[in-house]
């Protein structure tokens, strides 16, 4: 991890430059949705709405997505919180990392102009299914659906679309440039230098 050299009343010190950025409510979720990475997450937001839950907080999103539990852990703290939360996609957020970034309003879902977001059904990915009897494999496999049901929800509640047009999606990896994203709900601005002045002024 980075450090910063800062200059107090102390003189020099050096501080991780994620302190730096907490300090400056500015949190990230950079690469895949885990256990950790996520117990991090919820633990910076919760920290920093118990020092001010009146004032913004920007959580910056490069992530290919990963664990559907831990993902869905950060987007239930994050409906639950009164800070507002701004999300910002620096690279990529894609499935679960999709996903957190719709826990945050319609209006605070920003993505810079090369970045792009990506939806898909849920999968089993490395899932070892050797030596699985058919029943065990038949309820997993409906745990399977009915976790997939409940994110083409997610997705249809913070788009204003329907579960069917969002099922048609989600069949295949879909990704969502910047423009397309804003079209289809998924975000609602693209941050240039004009935008990023009139956040700023929000407090962002």
């Amino acid at each position: 991890m980075a450090n910063v050299i800062v200059e107090s009343v102390r003189g020099l010190s050096s501080l991780p430059i994620d302190d730096i950025f907490l300090r400056d409510r500015k949190i990230f979720l950079i690469g895949e949705v885990n256990d950790e990475s996520c117990n991090n997450l919820i633990k910076e937001l919760l920290y920093l709405e118990s020092q001010d839950d009146t004032a913004p907080i920007t959580l910056f999103i490069n992530s290919p997505g990963g664990e559907v539990g831990s993902g869905l852990a950060v987007y239930d703290t994050i409906r639950l919180m009164k800070a507002p939360v701004y999300t910002l996609v620096t690279g990529i957020a894609a499935s679960m990392g999709s996903v957190i970034l719709l826990a945050c309003d319609e209006d605070k879902r920003l993505m810079l102009p090369n970045s792009r977001i990506m939806i898909h059904d849920c999968s089993w990915g490395r899932h070892e299914m050797g030596g699985k009897k058919p029943y065990e494999i038949e309820e997993e496999l409906n745990q399977l659906k009915a976790t997939n049901e409940k994110i083409i929800s997610i997705i249809a509640e913070r788009t204003g679309k329907t579960k069917k047009e969002i099922a048609k999606v989600t069949k295949y990896d879909s990704y969502f440039d910047a423009e397309s994203a804003i079209k289809f709900g998924l975000a609602s601005a693209v941050v240039s230098p004009d935008t990023l002045s009139g956040f700023a002024q929000k407090g962002m």
